[in-house]
């Protein structure tokens, strides 16, 4: 599945998301919108990675929907 494809089933996405990185919160993920690069922020700063780390998880995440 490609980020386009996550973006526009976003509010189905959310709660996969909400699965994986259980510290990102329902509103927060909603204010994001399903911007992929909101989503990687939120990741790096509720997990202290870095941004390529936060970038191969979202990779990965997507490899699994």
């Amino acid at each position: 599945m490609n980020w386009d494809q996550i973006q526009g089933n976003w509010k189905e996405m959310k709660g996969r998301a909400i699965e994986s990185w259980g510290k990102l919160t329902d509103d927060e993920l909603t204010q994001a919108k399903g911007d992929r690069e909101q989503v990687e922020g939120l990741i790096q700063k509720k997990y202290g990675k870095t941004k390529e780390e936060a970038r191969k998880e979202v990779d990965d995440w997507m490899a699994g929907v």
